[in-house]
């Protein structure tokens, strides 16, 4: 399907739909000693391990099913975050196909004054829908598209599939 109008009528209609922000999902967490490394700093794999945490309930919320991380994409690590430091991890749906969805992750420093929040990463993951047995199954809602930012989401995750199958094409 190239554009969300296609989706939308071969497989929105027939299936149900859900809305993105049916599954939005933050979590917080405050940087402790043991997620810090010697100079203090968020240890980027613990910050990995809360985004894909994030990622996993919203497709999990959406589909009602168990999910797993396919791919992550685009993970760029805008700036440190640090011992005592709140960390926001919002994370919605950009798209959803027959098994796989598609889930944007911001994450933030907040400060403790003001509240004002500071992006430190952005990433894309592709969760696939599975059945007990690990085997993938059809996600039983579309996505209803709702804004102009929705669906400019919904076109740059397409393009993402495509760079995705590309890079696999090419052995990488």
């Amino acid at each position: 399907m190239d554009n969300y109008e296609d989706y939308k009528t071969e497989y929105t209609y027939a299936k149900g739909y859900k809305r993105v922000d049916d599954s939005l999902t933050e979590l917080c967490k405050c940087v402790r000693f043991e997620d810090v490394n010697g100079y203090g700093r968020l240890f980027g794999g613990r910050l990995m391990e809360w985004i894909d945490e994030t990622a996993g309930v919203v497709a999990a919320r959406h589909c009602g099913c168990f999910i797993t991380t396919a791919a992550v994409d685009n993970l760029q690590f805008k700036r440190g975050a640090f011992a005592d430091d709140i960390v926001v991890i919002r994370a919605r749906l950009t798209y959803v196909g027959r098994k796989s969805m598609e889930v944007r992750v911001d994450s933030y420093v907040e400060d403790i004054e003001t509240g004002k929040r500071h992006v430190i990463n952005r990433a894309y993951l592709t969760e696939v829908c599975i059945d007990h047995d690990g085997k993938p199954i059809d996600i039983p809602y579309g996505l209803k598209i709702e804004n102009e930012m929705e669906r400019a989401e919904w076109e740059g995750a397409l393009k993402r599939t495509e760079s995705r199958k590309m890079r696999r094409q090419e052995g990488f």
